[in-house]
């Protein structure tokens, strides 16, 4: 059998996200600032920090990850939890690939079935709250936000080299044009999408 994570609280835990948003980052995200900068205090607030790292929003030493920074972006917030809950859940969704649109029944049951635990225990009942509570927030199919593909930097650089052919008549000249991509290391197809329409519309429609 297979565990999965939950928060303690789940109120704290979307107070807390709530609170991320508008706050500044932090170097590191500690109990200090979580007591101090967010307002929480307690118990409740301290367990659920370990949860917050659960969800790749900070790093195993406290500081925040880009996934934190994106989730701050209110154009980009809901992606980045869909993305936490696919890592967080990832049994869950291998059993049920579209489990976020899934019925409150049918989530109980497939928790039941990959971590044995019973309908009523308290671990139970928390995995079924914390997933609810993470999946209001999220956006499993947004395409609204587009990773800045900067063409400055020199691993998303477009590179051209040109070469002039001048044939024995002439009145006509053709151009070749050489085009190097050098791709960013990524497995996000808006990515790929932005650097070709780029392309596209600079380019190869001139």
């Amino acid at each position: 059998m297979e565990s999965i994570p939950y928060a303690q609280t789940t109120g704290t835990l979307e107070s807390m996200l709530e609170k991320i948003k508008t706050a500044s980052v932090p170097e590191k995200f500690s109990q200090d600032f979580v007591s101090t900068v967010l307002g929480m205090k307690g118990g409740s607030a301290r367990s659920t920090i370990p949860f917050i790292k659960k969800m790749g929003f900070v790093s195993d030493d406290g500081t925040p990850t880009e996934r934190y920074r994106e989730f701050r972006n209110p154009n980009a917030s809901g992606k980045a939890i869909a993305d936490a809950m696919r890592e967080l859940y990832s049994s869950l969704f291998s059993a049920n690939e579209y489990i976020n649109n899934a019925s409150t029944d049918e989530l109980k049951g497939i928790v039941i079935q990959i971590t044995g635990l019973e309908k009523n225990s308290t671990p139970f009942k928390k995995i079924i709250s914390t997933f609810s509570a993470l999946n209001k927030l999220a956006d499993f199919d947004s395409r609204s936000y587009i990773p800045k593909v900067d063409f400055d930097e020199k691993e998303k650089s477009i590179s051209i080299k040109s070469e002039k052919f001048v044939p024995e008549v002439k009145e006509s000249i053709n151009l070749s044009y050489t085009i190097n991509l050098n791709l960013p290391a990524t497995t996000d197809i808006e990515v790929f999408n932005a650097v070709f329409k780029s392309l596209k519309e600079h380019l190869l429609d001139n």
